[in-house]
């Protein structure tokens, strides 16, 4: 574990010191110690960077994507071999359970896999004889130097969204990772160094605002991936498309799930709980809402406040720690300001997460399970991204009721229904206008097989992370019609 030192970017194959405008402190949520600082780099770090992929571009990709691959192939093996080692660094500079880190883990190395599957999913198509004697054929090649800026809730997965197919598919690719959790993209770079990449492939250049406007403006930089909340991906899709770029910009989510009255309410209780509190609700795919339909209401609410009460809460290397601290003081503040505000709209908090002690960890960020019901739907916070470990009951009286509640709102990223109709299953995933479904899942995440397909405020761009999109993103197709005549060959 680093203690009081102070991070470097990686640029062009070398770990630079930043000239930085100043450092900030990475602190552990659960503990408060600080562990590392992390440089808030200037736009001309960016622009260092910017230049070295430029040049590394022009041989990277005439690299026969075989070879390529096999440089993700050794970063997948050294990811595995070290991930308790990760795991750790995740639970203590984001705050997340030790099996949640190494499930987090398992995650990134699965788009890895995914992407080595390049030298299939680039392939482009022909037709011989498009017209008497003429041939057609649409060809993937890579854009050239791409950039991600990824949140703090995720620092191992989300940047293996976009990292594995970007280079996989020839391009240089710049990583901004959170300021607030800088230290998992180190130790992964170090790990990037042994695979062998050639320099200026892949580089970290840490920072700020600064920094992001730099990738969104500089001219070299081709696409932006982007995962955070809804605000700050509206402005970095609006910047980044100004600025001529490629842009997929994930945003924030209020997570419903319908309760049925003939679900299994075991079974939906505990995967409900688990959505709603792992990770201390901060995933994107936390269930943050519940509608209950019919007779369903009562005997929910009462296994799900058992349940809640009775998750262990604490520091996440702790083996009997079931759900870690919020990631910052400043979070815990918005947190149970938020919760303070649903009881004001009219909400009874059956379960009141705030102002809590964890023994042994009393400076920590810590918000335990909260649970809200009767909030009126049309209420500010009904609406509200919370971002943590806060579960909000609302009631309907039909699955139509229901659906109707579930698009009564701006945010598209994920919803489930639990049920054991299957035409009611059928009907929730046919209607309901989310752009990731479950159907008896409580987080219904996307393998890396499949697009992580959120809608309306919850993403703005065409193609998504993963898979076939992944590939598509960082690709533009070119299209070649050619004519040899036989008789022009006879000339030379």
């Amino acid at each position: 574990m680093q203690t009081q030192s102070q991070l470097a970017n990686f640029i062009d194959g070398k770990w630079t010191n930043a000239t930085a405008h100043g450092f900030q402190d990475v602190k552990n949520p659960a503990t408060a110690q600080v562990m590392t600082q992390v440089p808030l780099s200037p736009a001309q770090e960016v622009d260092v960077a910017a230049q070295a992929a430029a040049r590394a571009f022009k041989d990277w990709r005439r690299t026969p994507v075989g070879e390529r691959i096999q440089y993700l192939y050794r970063l997948k093996s050294l990811l595995e071999a070290n991930k308790d080692e990760l795991a750790a660094i995740i639970t203590n500079e984001a705050g997340k359970t030790f099996v949640e880190s190494v499930a987090e883990i398992a995650r990134a190395v699965e788009n890895i896999e995914v992407a080595c599957g390049a030298p299939v999913m680039m392939q482009g198509i022909n037709n011989e004889d498009i017209a008497r004697g003429i041939d057609e054929h649409m060809i993937r090649q890579p854009l050239g130097v791409v950039a991600a800026i990824t949140p703090f809730n995720f620092p191992g997965m989300v940047p293996m969204w976009f990292l594995p197919y970007a280079v996989a598919t020839g391009n240089c690719f710049i990583l901004k990772p959170s300021e607030r959790v800088p230290m998992t993209v180190s130790r992964i770079f170090q790990l990037v160094e042994q695979a062998g990449f050639p320099a200026g492939v892949l580089q970290i250049v840490h920072g700020g605002k600064e920094v992001v406007d730099a990738i969104l403006d500089h001219p070299l930089i081709r696409a932006v991936s982007f995962v955070g909340s809804t605000p700050v991906a509206r402005y970095i899709y609006q910047r980044g498309a100004a600025a001529g770029k490629r842009v997929q910009a994930q945003g924030g989510a209020k997570n419903p799930v319908v309760i049925m009255p003939d679900a299994d309410m075991d079974t939906t209780t505990r995967i409900v709980a688990d959505s709603a509190f792992g990770c201390a609700g901060q995933r994107c795919l936390a269930a943050s809402v519940g509608i209950t339909v019919g007779s369903a209401r009562n005997v929910f609410l009462e296994q799900l406040a058992d349940a809640a009460a009775s998750r262990k809460v604490g520091y996440g290397l702790d083996k009997a720690t079931e759900m870690g601290p919020v990631i910052t003081q400043e979070s815990k503040a918005r947190i149970e300001k938020l919760i303070a505000l649903g009881e004001s709209e009219g909400a009874k908090v059956v379960l009141d997460g705030r102002n809590r002690k964890v023994s042994g960890y009393e400076d920590g960020n810590f918000v335990y399970p909260t649970l809200l019901d009767g909030v009126p739907a049309q209420s500010e916070i009904a609406r509200t991204e919370i971002f943590g470990p806060v579960f909000s009951l609302m009631h309907a009286e039909t699955v139509e009721e229901a659906i109707a509640m579930v698009n009564d709102r701006s945010y598209g990223n994920a919803a489930s229904i639990f049920t054991t109709s299957g035409a009611t299953a059928r009907q929730f995933r046919y209607e309901v206008m989310s752009g990731n479904v479950g159907v008896n899942i409580g987080v219904p995440a996307p393998m890396a097989y499949f697009p992580f397909s959120g809608w309306r405020d919850s993403f703005f761009g065409d193609l998504h992370a993963q898979g076939f999109h992944g590939v598509e993103f960082y690709t533009e197709t070119k299209v070649v019609i050619e004519r040899w005549p036989r008789e022009w060959s006879r000339k030379f």
